[in-house]
């Protein structure tokens, strides 16, 4: 039986998209399988001028598609919510907030045990820590664990200040630093294919591996980021977090135990591994793009300089390809391309695994055909699963090869009773479990190998290569992998091309 976690929980930004979209459906979720019941409270806070009651009126519409009929759950689950208007910066709404805590503490008996989320901006970040402190809001009655979203810091220097802030009221072991996609399904099950089984396991490697690629691809534009994504561009965005992230889990060593401190280790090592760029080097591995106006399938579409909220002569990228190298035994010379952006052809996220070619293949006289490379596809969204791509004999007479696949994707039953990614990482956060949050070591050699890309295109580049929409990227993209004589796996724009509507 399910053990309730007692806590109380305080949300900065509470009036937010995120709140709304993730955090409110997640708790709920995490409610009805009775991680907590009747000892744990919300309070939500944020500029605007709301009531309780306006307040659980906005839980109970967040959570509306997930109430399966059953209105008093949801009225109970919305009554442990309270709100309080609040200024980041003003002491004295820490003092009020200190005594709706300490009052939600005693009716809900949660052992002194909170949460903070800042869900907020983070120039934030700071203020609210060092208040949180200051005003005794934090006891070490109970434990107390902050979690905060991305961006951290808009490069390393930042990053540094920001963590020292953050330190002085929370120790490494009790800030979570979020990235949603370390919750999703196949992210995690990346370490269960390589370390579970032998057959990939003992191919993990340069002498087997040609190359290794990661797709992050977007077909919506900016939409109502704009603000936000002209400061970030996806270098920022994309690359320094959610893809470095992936790109770890896929080339660390097995740790000697599957816990959180070896998982780290392990993941440290590999991105320090990473080859360090000089700024001449990293504007021949790194191409970046911006979307240009264009038709798709009959629909006319802006290009992100004609967006509203940015700049009409903008040069923020909208798209990253680059190639990493990681200096180390297992790795020495293969190259892992990532791309990511936004109007790209199709939404997804991907991992192709790039198998080198047998050398000497016995049917290429004799058939005429070329062994095509194995290729182990790892789908983490719109749908999870797995592919292997492998070589075998057309059906009919002599002994042409043809490509046969093998594939597993998870069907709509096991997706709908699967928990989402925000449920997931909030419960670890609940357990005190760090293994699918960033720490500060693989946060700062991020920053490391980001900034130099960054400074290199601000201090190099003309001009931003432009690609259509709902295309792959631009031409420059492509070219980066022909170079080793590889090409993208994944491409969705051929079937749109073949039926005339791209």
């Amino acid at each position: 039986m399910t053990e309730e976690k007692h806590c109380l929980f305080t949300i900065f930004g509470a009036t937010g998209d995120l709140a709304k979209r993730k955090l409110y459906p997640s708790l709920f979720r995490l409610y009805k399988k009775k991680e907590k019941q009747k000892h744990f409270a919300v309070i939500g806070t944020a500029r605007r001028p709301w009531t309780d009651d306006f307040y659980r009126q906005v839980v109970i519409e967040s959570i509306s598609e997930l109430v399966e009929n059953n209105e008093e759950q949801a009225i109970y689950f919305a009554s442990h919510f309270y709100y309080q208007s609040h200024d980041a910066k003003d002491t004295e709404h820490y003092i009020t907030l200190k005594k709706l805590g300490e009052k939600l503490k005693k009716t809900y008996q949660t052992n002194g045990n909170q949460i903070f989320y800042l869900a907020m901006a983070p120039h934030f970040f700071g203020s609210i820590v060092s208040h949180l402190k200051s005003q005794r809001i934090l006891t070490k009655k109970g434990f107390e664990r902050l979690i905060i979203e991305k961006p951290f810091g808009s490069n390393l220097k930042t990053a540094t200040i920001l963590n020292k802030e953050i330190t002085k009221s929370f120790p490494e072991k009790d800030i979570f630093r979020i990235d949603h996609y370390l919750g999703k399904e196949m992210i995690q099950n990346i370490s269960a294919v390589r370390f579970g089984n032998l057959v990939f396991e003992a191919l993990w490697n340069k002498e087997y591996i040609n190359n290794v690629q990661i797709t992050f691809a977007e077909s919506i534009g900016v939409e109502e980021r704009a603000e936000y994504y002209e400061t970030s561009g996806a270098l920022r965005d994309m690359v320094q977090n959610h893809i470095l992230q992936v790109l770890s889990l896929l080339a660390m060593e097995a740790p000697k135990r599957f816990e959180e401190k070896e998982i780290r280790q392990e993941k440290i090592k590999a991105l320090q591994a990473i080859r360090q760029y000089s700024e001449e080097e990293a504007l021949k591995n790194f191409i970046p793009g911006q979307y240009a106006a264009g038709d798709f399938d009959g629909e006319h579409f802006l290009g992100y300089c004609e967006e509203q909220g940015v700049a009409e002569n903008s040069t923020t990228e909208t798209f990253v390809a680059g190639k990493f190298f990681i200096d180390n035994e297992r790795w020495q010379g293969v190259p892992f391309y990532v791309r990511t952006g936004k109007r790209l052809t199709e939404k997804g996220t991907r991992i192709n695994i790039i198998f080198k070619k047998v050398l000497e293949n016995l049917f290429d006289e004799q058939s005429n055909s070329m062994a095509s490379p194995n290729v182990l596809t790892i789908y983490i969204q719109p749908t999870e699963g797995f592919s292997l791509l492998l070589n075998g004999k057309e059906v009919g007479k002599g002994f042409k090869l043809a490509p046969l696949k093998l594939q597993y994707r998870h069907d709509a039953t096991i997706l709908s009773n699967s928990a989402e990614a925000y449920e997931k990482l909030i419960l670890d956060v609940l357990n005190g479990k760090r293994a699918n949050f960033s720490h500060w070591d693989e946060v700062a050699r991020s920053w490391e190998l980001i900034d130099v890309i960054r400074n290199a295109w601000d201090n190099n580049l003309k001009e931003i290569p432009k690609y259509k929409v709902h295309t792959m990227g631009p031409y420059e993209a492509l070219e980066l992998l022909k170079e080793n004589g590889c090409h993208w796996e994944w491409k969705p724009d051929e079937w749109y091309i073949q039926r005339g509507k791209l």
